[in-house]
């Protein structure tokens, strides 16, 4: 079993999701400290390069597993997530 971290961003992100989103992000986090066994999970090219993206309907959880810790990097919506 892993540990989950957040990040700065990924704590601001967590404080604007309205509740239901909010519901379904926390059993993404809790599904997570069984990794690498969670399923969904797709490894990103370019910038995120080393991150997984994991999606929940148009919103997606940006991870960055390193060693024992799962650090979520942002929580964003679709359109936004991978503009930065």
């Amino acid at each position: 079993m892993v540990k989950v971290g957040l990040s700065d961003r990924a704590v601001a992100d967590l404080d604007k999701l309205t509740n239901p989103i909010l519901a379904r992000v926390q059993g993404i986090l809790e599904r997570l400290e069984k990794w690498p066994g969670v399923s969904g999970a797709k490894p990103l090219r370019g910038a995120l390069k080393g991150c997984f993206g994991i999606r929940t309907g148009d919103w997606r959880v940006v991870i960055r597993p390193i060693g024992e810790v799962i650090w979520i990097v942002c929580i964003d919506n679709r359109k936004d997530v991978y503009e930065d």
